[in-house]
């Protein structure tokens, strides 16, 4: 019996140094930042929202570089048109995005399997109207330059999982968020070092924008914008 408490009180304290360990470096490694590229014009607005934990990256619905509406049909969410001219994508757990409509929902198993990267993952898909893009604690607007713009969308592109034809596969469920949403298989695998804000920062990099050196939580990422 006295080994058992012993191994129990081992484990919890192992448990409660990595938390803390973890939750430090979440607050830390956000500080280290890197510029944006001195040569960026801004020639394609893009966005970054939140809902105050996830962060999805807002860009043009059709445009030179692509046109998003061939793949992420307006057909898949329950009611789009063509003025919804702006979508946007984020990447996380699959099991998040498709059973846990609230957090007062969340299951044990479904954390699990995110923090530790046994489940797979998903992008989810917003259109959105122009007029509903307003900067704010939520939104930040963000001028690239088309060549950043196209890496971006490279990025982006490369988080989707597709079929033998090439085509993203979207994903049959009636956990839409809204009118306005779908998902769609993802490559990858969601973890706590690896966290949908952490895709989202990725992809500021990947357009040569200001980001963090490691950001789990979407905080890292406004403050950083915030500094502007």
């Amino acid at each position: 019996m006295k080994n058992v408490i012993k191994f129990f009180l081992r484990f919890l304290a192992g448990l409660i140094l990595f938390v803390g360990t973890y939750l430090l470096l979440a607050y830390l490694l956000p500080k280290i930042t890197f510029d944006k590229d001195s040569e960026t014009k801004e020639e394609v607005t893009i966005f970054v929202i939140t809902n105050g934990v996830h962060t999805d990256i807002v860009v043009p619905a059709r445009s030179e570089e692509y046109d998003w509406t061939k793949e992420i049909k307006y057909t898949d969410a329950i009611k789009v048109d063509s003025t919804y001219s702006y979508l946007g994508m984020g990447w996380g757990d699959k099991g998040f995005y498709l059973e846990t409509p609230t957090w007062a929902e969340l299951k044990f198993s479904v954390a699990f399997k995110a923090a530790t990267g046994i489940n797979t993952t998903a992008i989810h898909a917003t259109y959105f109207k122009p007029e509903n893009l307003i900067e704010s604690d939520t939104c930040i607007r963000i001028g690239i330059s088309k060549v950043q713009f196209s890496h971006l969308t490279k990025y982006i592109k490369n988080s989707f999982k597709t079929d033998p034809d090439g085509h993203f596969i979207n994903i049959k469920t009636d956990a839409n968020y809204g009118n306005t949403d779908a998902f769609y298989e993802a490559k990858g695998r969601y973890n706590i070092m690896h966290t949908c804000n952490e895709w989202t920062n990725y992809g500021l990099k990947s357009a040569g924008q200001k980001y963090c050196l490691w950001t789990p939580f979407d905080t890292g990422i406004f403050n950083l914008y915030k500094k502007n």
